[in-house]
């Protein structure tokens, strides 16, 4: 084993396939990139999982004929299904504040070609 490997030096070429290009950066580089990358599929999961519970919510109450239990379950899927995407666009409106008066950049998302900033 040579010494540069046992005083931290550079490691001959070993990387992280699971980390792509990322494991060559370092702690705080890799976490100006991370973050960004998650909140970005936060958004993303967070309007799919409202277009499902919106779904979810019509089936019930198209399925419900009738019976109060069920619409009334229905409502509050649907209503929990709205509630939900606000609290979304509320948070993506602070991190946008935040980008406007202090420079703070965490909302860029970079999934190959397509890029949102």
């Amino acid at each position: 084993m040579s010494n540069n490997l046992l005083a931290g030096g550079p490691n001959n070429g070993i990387t992280n396939p699971v980390l792509g290009s990322l494991g060559d950066l370092s702690g705080v580089d890799f976490l100006k990139q991370a973050i960004p990358a998650l909140i970005g599929y936060g958004f993303i999961a967070g309007v799919i999982i409202f277009f499902f519970m919106i779904l979810m919510g019509s089936i019930k109450w198209i399925s419900s004929a009738g019976d109060k239990g069920a619409l009334e379950s229905a409502r509050g899927t649907i209503t929990n299904a709205i509630i939900g995407i606000i609290i979304l666009f509320s948070i993506f409106a602070v991190l946008d504040l935040l980008h406007i008066f202090f420079g703070i950049t965490i909302m860029t998302l970079d999934i190959g070609p397509l890029v949102i900033q």
